[in-house]
């Protein structure tokens, strides 16, 4: 993987390589790395934290045992309520509020890389709000445009013409979805467009079903 669309801004060349050769094995199908931030503290950094933005997820590298081992801790977009950032006198504090569990936030982020942070951040979480308010108007407009089966059948029975065509077609006409329906399937166009990996679909999907 070519490093230097993720140095532009100052990042260390070599903390850079390592944390993006790890994170390159971790992708999933379609995932793409966007944005690299690289902690910078005033004294020498020998092992800083990392944040990596990609298409699906935000990704937080955490180094440990003197840089022998990494925490990743990521959240999906769906995951993510809210980014912000705060300049300090060095650097920037970068703030990621999920939708559930405690803030995760990391200090020294050199404050032109925060700024960019918070831009692919908030791209990313517009995507997904569009997306799913697009799907919301796909769901409503089929509601609309459907008729139930009494409609087609009063429509059916002043065009005699239409009764056989339409015989079949009725019996093919759903019900109304109950809400536990539609949040499954929300949830599974989520997994589809992968937005969502595999590990949290089966959770969230245990969760809605625990409910019938």
């Amino acid at each position: 993987m070519s490093i230097e669309q993720y140095i532009l801004d100052e990042q260390d060349p070599k903390t850079a390589e390592k944390v993006l050769g790890k994170l390159n094995d971790m992708l999933t199908t379609g995932e793409t790395i966007l944005y690299l931030a690289i902690q910078k503290k005033p004294a020498v950094t020998l092992i800083p934290d990392c944040i990596s933005v990609t298409n699906k997820r935000i990704v937080f590298c955490i180094p440990g045992n003197l840089g022998l081992t990494t925490n990743f801790i990521t959240f999906t977009w769906g995951d993510v309520k809210e980014v912000s950032f705060k300049e300090e006198f060095f650097g920037s504090k970068f703030i990621t509020v999920p939708q559930r569990g405690e803030n995760m936030t990391i200090d020294y982020i050199p404050k032109i890389q925060a700024r960019k942070l918070y831009q692919f951040c908030n791209e990313q979480i517009e995507k997904l709000k569009e997306t799913l308010r697009n799907q919301e108007i796909e769901d409503r407009t089929f509601s609309v445009q459907t008729p139930t089966p009494a409609a087609l059948a009063e429509i059916i029975d002043k065009q005699p013409e239409l009764r056989e065509a339409a015989t079949e077609e009725i019996k093919h006409i759903e019900q109304p979805v109950d809400e536990l329906t539609q949040k499954l399937q929300k949830l599974k166009l989520l997994f589809e467009k992968q937005l969502i990996t595999q590990d949290e679909y089966e959770t969230k999907k245990a969760d809605i079903l625990s409910q019938l």
